[in-house]
């Protein structure tokens, strides 16, 4: 198996919120619980939501929490640039090579039908039945004079199955469950799926400790990886943590944000909070990163989502 190489890879669009917290606590204890590299990268593809500052304020609340990194933003690395907007032509590569061998095709649709490729969810652009796809040239040529293209990747019907570490075997059709699937946007901006497929295999990372709100993209990245010739990570979906009315935290609407949440706690308090809704102690207590690196166990690990309430 080699040395695990894990990360965290958040997207710098604002203050890192408690959900944010606990996913990349989960990621650092599993990694250095066997004895692995930790990866920081910088996932700020979207220019209109993204800012450098973020990405430093970040790296500030990660280290005031005790998770340091080996390689990555700041610390620089053999697999950089560790920001993904330092990494256009490497994608912009890895599109060529699709689009050479027929698997891409212009989406004419307007950002309505098309949503946002920016935002890593479910809904992120893709559409079973894209009327572009069977467009002719002379079709395609009149609509590019009016309006710049969205490139979607063409998928088969075919089932991507895999075990997820933590929720267990998981199988979507791709065209029926996900149906073809935006890599860049009509604004040149190349979409979370290529992006993420892309850095995870470049940067030779073996697992991937993520939210489970990411489950579904899961098989439509394994084909990605598949068609790029990148050897794919373990994967490990953790819970998300719900507010008491059931929404899941969000940056948008600043739900227990790191700013809040170092005024209120130290990192002691905080860390033991997070491992105890992880299953990782019986009772919130003061607790230290490295300590809890050495009694790490995905079996206590709930699979359900969380809901928290401070």
């Amino acid at each position: 198996m080699g040395v695990i190489r894990g990360r965290f890879a958040p997207s710098p669009s604002g203050r890192m919120h408690l959900g944010n917290l606990f996913s990349a606590l989960l990621a650092w204890l599993s990694v250095r619980s066997a004895g692995g590299v930790m990866v920081l990268r910088m996932e700020d593809l979207d220019p209109d939501r993204c800012r450098r500052e973020y990405a430093g304020q970040l790296a500030g609340d990660l280290r005031w929490l005790g998770l340091d990194w080996d390689e990555g933003y700041e610390a620089g690395g053999p697999h950089g640039p560790y920001l993904q907007s330092e990494r256009t032509e490497l994608y912009a590569a890895a599109f060529r090579s699709l689009e050479e061998r027929g698997l891409i095709y212009p989406c004419f649709c307007t950002r309505a039908q098309r949503l946002a490729a920016s935002a890593p969810h479910r809904g992120d652009g893709q559409e079973t039945g894209c009327r572009c796809k069977c467009l002719t040239e002379t079709e395609r040529a009149a609509l590019a004079r009016t309006r710049r293209p969205a490139w979607r990747l063409t998928v088969p019907g075919r089932e991507i199955s895999f075990t997820d570490g933590l929720q267990g075997p998981y199988s979507e059709n791709l065209l029926r469950d996900c149906g073809d699937f935006i890599l860049r946007r009509s604004d040149g901006v190349y979409a979370y799926q290529l992006a993420v497929v892309f850095d995870d295999g470049d940067m030779e990372i073996s697992q991937v400790v993520r939210g489970r709100d990411l489950l579904d993209s899961t098989p439509r990245q394994l084909y990605l990886y598949e068609l790029l010739g990148l050897a794919p990570p373990e994967f490990y979906h953790v819970p998300l943590l719900l507010a008491p009315d059931g929404r899941r935290l969000s940056k948008r609407e600043r739900d227990l944000d790191m700013g809040a949440l170092r005024q209120r706690f130290t990192p002691a308090e905080l860390t033991g909070l997070l491992a105890f809704w992880a299953g990782q102690l019986d009772r919130p207590e003061l607790a230290d990163p490295a300590e809890l690196a050495k009694i790490f166990d995905w079996k206590k690990v709930p699979r359900a989502d969380i809901t928290v309430a401070l």
